[in-house]
């Protein structure tokens, strides 16, 4: 029977198998926060529903199997006493199932068919095929039995409430074989000429060839790297529907969209090995600007969100990205860039400054993608530090982009612009020791133990040393031993699993790491990195971590947080690489 090839083991209740380009993955999580007894068909089609429920069997009882599902990137496995069944992706919308020794039952998830929701099931006709019909993805999963025999097929044309499945099997000492397909409307009987074994094979070497363009220079002291990369690999959709590229989604479970923030950090970690593709995470949020220059909030599969938007991170991102691309952008690229960030910038300049503000404004802590930080509590709508900072950025991207493309009178504005913001942001919002907040309507100004308020360090090179060394002095103290708590855990408002209002994020400790590093303060950047590096390689890649405990907390298979993994291991193993040549040098 097929063994599992070489690669990262890791756990289905916590991340989904599933494979590049796929919109369906196989996992237990069947809702936000909701895991299923069995391992189900998974698809991000039309929102995230459990359509199939796949159930190994004992040949001898019928009864479900006790088995335990191991996974590694090719291949799925429920190994039991008795024998075990394999599953692998063929290729995106197929995937490949073989039992020896254990039958399987795949039923409908959803128990009732009614005109407008569940599934339907019915024997196709003159091909021995059997097809689910899925009101809730609007998609078809035909199995097609390659060998062994259905033992029992129940609920087909059954309207109502009814159960739909179909048991597949071997005679003792045989093995079964089954595809399962994902498609729209019709599709011709399905053939193949590759062996499971060969299935698998092409499956470990397509994510081997990806991990290797992607973090080249791991090595054992970087140990989750693999792990981030598959991660990344898996959560990544073919263009359907408002998804115009490729893209990665924040992840497989429930929270299944491209943000407008987020897609920024999966384009960073991308940027080296798979160019092209860390270009369409960059632009896909910028294919749906409306046409006052926003962007939306998010993005996915049957749903574009407008009703908030995220932060203008997109020039500090940029810089970073075009410095991690190993060729330049050609013209027609760089103008297409530039474009579309000035009518970005241009949004926050002419609609989010209210009249005579030199500064602008969020409407809402979503706004922030900090949604709910403590910043937020006396007043939603409020002028942020961080949010001119982050702008402040783009303003002096968009002025080096203009020279680049020689638009010198762009260049000049964009430079009066940033230089003009810079001076209210310092003007209107620091105190002399920190930065405030302050309402958007009244003027009244607060000050929080939210870790936003000491964002601005972003602006590394670009602050005065005194507030550089203030901000830094005050992002120690948001140092624990796993990474940087988003609240003070000595503050009133802390709380374990509060979102933002403590826990430790991944874009949070790369922008304060960065900001940090180019402001020359290395020594905090080092640590900050180092603890969220072994954050990441004991307690993987959840959406957020307990700041005191390390647990990870909410979805568990977050693509931002393998990315800002990568990112900052990468970093390390390039400076760690850089020091010893300098010290072979010296010696």
């Amino acid at each position: 029977m097929t063994a599992a090839p070489s690669g990262p083991a890791f756990s289905v209740h916590d991340i989904p198998f599933s494979t590049c380009g796929s919109w369906f993955g196989m996992s237990p999580v069947v809702a936000e926060k909701t895991y299923a007894e069995d391992l189900h068909l998974v698809s991000h089609q039309n929102g995230m529903h459990a359509v199939l429920r796949l159930v190994p069997l004992d040949t001898t009882t019928g009864d479900r199997a006790d088995t335990g599902p191991h996974a590694t990137p090719s291949l799925l496995s429920w190994v039991g006493a008795d024998g075990r069944v394999d599953l692998a992706y063929e290729s995106p919308d197929t995937v490949r199932l073989r039992g020896d020794g254990l039958g399987l039952h795949i039923s409908a998830a959803a128990a009732t068919l009614t005109p407008f929701s569940g599934t339907y099931f019915y024997p196709e006709p003159g091909t021995g095929a059997y097809v689910f019909t899925s009101y809730e993805t609007g998609r078809r999963y035909r199995v097609t039995v390659l060998s062994g025999t259905v033992t029992e097929a129940s609920g087909t044309q059954s309207l109502g409430s009814a159960a739909r499945g179909v048991t597949i099997g071997a005679e003792a000492g045989a093995v079964w074989e089954v595809a399962v397909e994902e498609y729209e409307t019709a599709r011709r009987p399905y053939t193949s000429s590759a062996s499971f074994g060969q299935v698998v094979d092409a499956a470990h070497g397509a994510f081997a060839s990806f991990v290797d363009t992607v973090a080249p220079w791991r090595s054992s002291r970087t140990s989750a790297a693999e792990l981030a990369a598959y991660v990344l690999w898996s959560a990544t959709v073919r263009p359907r529907g408002f998804v115009t590229r490729p893209a990665v989604l924040m992840s497989k479970h429930w929270m299944d969209k491209v943000w407008s923030w987020d897609h920024c950090f999966n384009a960073l970690a991308l940027a080296p090995g798979s160019p092209r593709l860390a270009l369409d995470q960059f632009s896909l949020p910028f294919d749906h600007q409306d046409e006052t220059g926003a962007l939306p909030d998010s993005v996915t599969h049957s749903e574009i969100l407008y009703n908030f938007v995220k932060p203008p991170i997109h020039g500090w991102a940029l810089r970073h990205l075009r410095r991690r691309l190993q060729e330049p952008l050609g013209e027609a690229e760089l103008t297409e860039v530039y474009d579309r960030l000035a009518r970005w910038t241009d949004f926050w300049l002419t609609m989010r400054r209210a009249p005579g503000a030199a500064l602008p404004h969020y409407q809402h802590g979503n706004d922030s993608g900090w949604d709910n930080a403590t910043t937020f509590d006396p007043e939603r709508v409020i002028v942020s530090a961080d949010l001119a900072a982050f702008l402040i950025l783009q303003l002096r991207e968009l002025a080096v982009l203009a020279a680049e493309l020689g638009l010198l009178d762009d260049t000049h504005r964009w430079t009066r612009t940033a230089d003009a913001t810079q001076a209210a942001l310092l003007d209107e919002l620091w105190t002399g020791d920190r930065f405030v907040a302050r309402s958007a309507h009244s003027g009244a100004t607060w000050t929080s133990s939210s870790l936003l308020d000491l964002m601005p360090v972003v602006l590394g090179e670009h602050l005065p040393e005194h507030i550089g060394d203030a901000l830094a002095e005050r992002i120690e103290a948001h140092l624990t031993a796993h990474g940087l708590a988003t609240e003070l855990p000595t503050s009133p408002h802390y709380l374990d699993d509060g979102y933002w209002r403590g826990p430790i994020w991944a874009p949070s400790t790369v922008l304060i790491e960065d900001g940090l590093r180019r402001a020359g303060h290395d020594r905090l950047a080092d640590q900050i990195s180092a603890r969220f590096r072994a954050l990441c390689e004991t307690s993987g890649f959840a959406e957020n971590f307990d700041a005191l405990t390390g647990a990870g907390l909410r979805d568990r298979a977050y693509t931002w947080t393998a990315s800002s993994y990568l990112l900052l291991a990468e970093a390390h193993e390039l400076r760690r690489a850089e020091a010893a040549e300098a010290a072979e040098a010296v010696g």
